[in-house]
């Protein structure tokens, strides 16, 4: 990508939580140019209306011909269906970036549809809160995030460089490269099954409205990502359902040893467990290994 960042003409597609927190993120940085696509064309004229967009494309894509960078903040099932419909208003040499939280095969699906010098060079911003849509949106969700690209062998390197030096101009701290498979296999555990689990506790037999007198910090923090856009979780479970069958099965011999620990009134078994976690989280999120 050539010239300053504030020169770059930007098209996002969907302006929720995620599109409208980058709209607002390159509102920001004074980027000139930020063009706006949303299902919800009540969402575009407010994103534009409050100078977060400069442009929507509410009576046609047309706009889109002009973007230099699109980047499609949509479901993994929703990104194919919109390249498909509207590969036409590509600039030819643009570049093409996602914000999937599940790559899958689409990846490969949406490079059969671009143009030669067309470039999809998939990412995937480790930045979120609770709750959904434009209304939730915010810049700062980028800042101190973790960035994912996922390179492929086909991709410009120039790209590449520029995507990865475009997450850092955001906020985020850090930039990471995985393959495909890599990513989804790690997303399984980090992601997916902590919202399954925050899902499965807030559906325990055991919730009864009088729990509420008896909930502190505890089950507020493990259930905090229950509050959750249904829709798009569903896409994403079902999309890496190989990988979370494989995670939910290790919790569950986790699960099984405590389970054998508390059977056996062993104090030593827990005691071990919960040191073995307690050292593994310290290390884990030390300043030294994390951010």
């Amino acid at each position: 990508m050539q010239g300053k960042l504030q020169d770059i003409t930007f098209g996002i597609i969907g302006l929720g939580l995620i599109g409208g927190s980058y709209a607002k993120a390159l509102k920001n940085l004074k980027v000139k140019n930020i063009i706006g696509v949303d299902s919800n064309p009540i969402v575009a004229m407010m994103a534009k209306d409050e100078g977060v967009i400069t442009e929507n494309c509410n009576d046609s894509m047309e706009p889109l011909k002009r973007a230099d960078v699109i980047i499609c903040a949509l479901y993994p099932a929703a990104v194919l269906n919109f390249v498909q419909k509207n590969v036409q208003y590509f600039k030819k040499d643009m570049l093409f970036t996602d914000v999937m939280g599940i790559k899958g095969d689409v990846l490969e699906q949406v490079d059969e549809l671009l143009g030669a010098e067309q470039d999809f060079v998939s990412g995937h911003p480790m930045a979120g809160r609770e709750g959904q849509g434009y209304g939730q949106s915010a810049a700062e969700i980028f800042n101190g995030a973790n960035y994912i690209i996922v390179p492929r062998v086909h991709n410009n390197k120039d790209k590449i460089a520029w995507l990865k030096k475009f997450a850092y101009e955001l906020g985020c701290k850090n930039v990471v490269e995985v393959t495909a498979k890599e990513h989804d296999e790690i997303i399984a555990y980090t992601s997916n099954l902590p919202h399954a689990m925050a899902i499965a506790l807030i559906n325990s037999d055991s919730m009864t409205p009088n729990n509420k007198y008896f909930i502190a910090g505890g089950f507020r923090d493990a259930t905090r990502v229950a509050d959750i856009n249904v829709a798009l979780w569903a896409d994403l479970f079902v999309s890496n359902r190989k990988n979370v069958i494989s995670e939910i099965a290790k919790l569950q011999k986790q699960l099984e040893r405590w389970s054998n620990a508390l059977e056996k009134g062993s104090k030593e078994d827990l005691e071990q467990m919960m040191l073995s976690a307690k050292e593994k989280r310290k290390d884990f999120f030390n300043a030294k290994n994390y951010r």
